[in-house]
């Protein structure tokens, strides 16, 4: 183990709290544990993780274990599992946005004499959301709040940049903005573009500006992994509206595809068994559902369409509340997932 990572398990275990809360919000705390049902983070109490102690050796704050499954590790595991970051590296840059810690710098990155990548590419995408901050304590929280958004997203999906650049069309010179900074990644976990919400100075809404969202990079059949899919995955549109079907039920693992022509051409990953597809109340969204269901049925994987009462399912949930949206899901969710809707 290098010197560097050493350094990030000690860390996040110093901060093991913080790191439950984000990653386990299902669980809670009692007395020196945090407690929850599984890596799953379903609710339960048969996976333990020590909030106090040493920060090294095997009783050690932030170790945790199964008593269930009899699997045992550190917060870094939890963070991997989580997340579903593949790649260590990657893990190593989400536990640094969790901290609050900045990304190493690669020399050549920064040589003069090497041209930088142009805008719009996935490089530059890179770029972006590598200078981005995590989303706690920032504009972006406020913002999703305000729209009744409480549980914490992995940093590896949502971040914060307090000056982007936004220009308006037929404007000369762009003008820097806070926006909330979406990873759109690939099914190997890369992230292959970006998606920018630019918002109101009190954070409090949208950019009052014609165009307050955009994307760059390859964004087509990819998406925002705001949680690991397993055999069930629910993809919809906007991040907003998946965030909120992910605050009714925790336990379901939600993507965002941010339109409804790249929401017909997400690709289904593997070992996924039914598709659930969270549907805006409009043509456009129903013709994706149409692509999208064909598509899963060619692929062997039962799809099920989600509808909201309203427009969408942000609206559902800050016109009705979580209870009643989480009713409203349930209604629509199959027997065999009826088990994730348990709070």
């Amino acid at each position: 183990m290098s010197l560097e990572t050493d350094d990030l398990i000690r860390a996040l275990a110093q901060n093991a709290d913080s790191v439950c809360c984000h990653y386990l919000p299902a669980g809670r705390r009692e007395g020196s544990y945090w407690m929850v049902g599984d890596l799953q983070n379903n609710p339960g109490r048969s996976l333990f993780v020590r909030l106090t102690g040493p920060t090294s050796g095997p009783g050690a704050r932030g170790k945790w274990q199964d008593g269930a499954t009899g699997q045992h590790g550190d917060l870094l595991d939890i963070i991997r599992e989580r997340t579903g970051i593949t790649r260590f590296p990657d893990l190593l840059a989400e536990a640094r946005a969790h901290l609050g810690r900045p990304q190493p710098v690669v020399p050549d990155a920064i040589d003069p004499r090497r041209p930088k990548s142009p805008s719009g590419t996935p490089e530059a995408a890179s770029r972006l959301f590598a200078a981005a901050v995590p989303v706690a304590g920032s504009l972006a929280e406020v913002y999703l709040r305000s729209r009744g958004l409480t549980q914490a997203v992995p940093n590896s999906a949502l971040r914060f940049h307090p000056k982007c650049w936004h220009r308006e069309e037929g404007q000369l010179n762009p003008a820097p903005r806070p926006a909330m900074i979406a990873a759109v990644t690939d099914a190997a976990g890369v992230l292959q573009g970006v998606h920018r919400t630019w918002l109101a100075p009190d954070g409090q809404d949208k950019a009052a500006v014609k165009t307050p969202r955009r994307a760059m990079g390859h964004i087509l059949g990819n998406a925002v992994r705001l949680s690991p899919s397993d055999t069930i995955l629910v993809v919809g549109e906007g991040i907003e509206t998946m965030l909120s079907v992910r605050e009714a039920v925790p336990s379901l693992p939600v993507w965002a595809a941010l339109s409804s022509s790249h929401l017909g051409a997400v690709i289904i990953p593997e070992g996924v068994q039914r598709l659930y597809i969270a549907v805006d109340r409009d043509p456009a969204g129903a013709r994706a559902a149409e692509r999208l269901s064909a598509r899963a049925s060619e692929a062997g994987v039962q799809a099920i369409v989600l509808e909201p009462q309203l427009g969408d399912f942000n609206d559902d949930l800050r016109a009705y509340g979580r209870e009643a949206l989480r009713q409203h899901l349930a209604a629509q969710i199959g027997s065999e997932d009826q088990d994730r809707l348990q709070i």
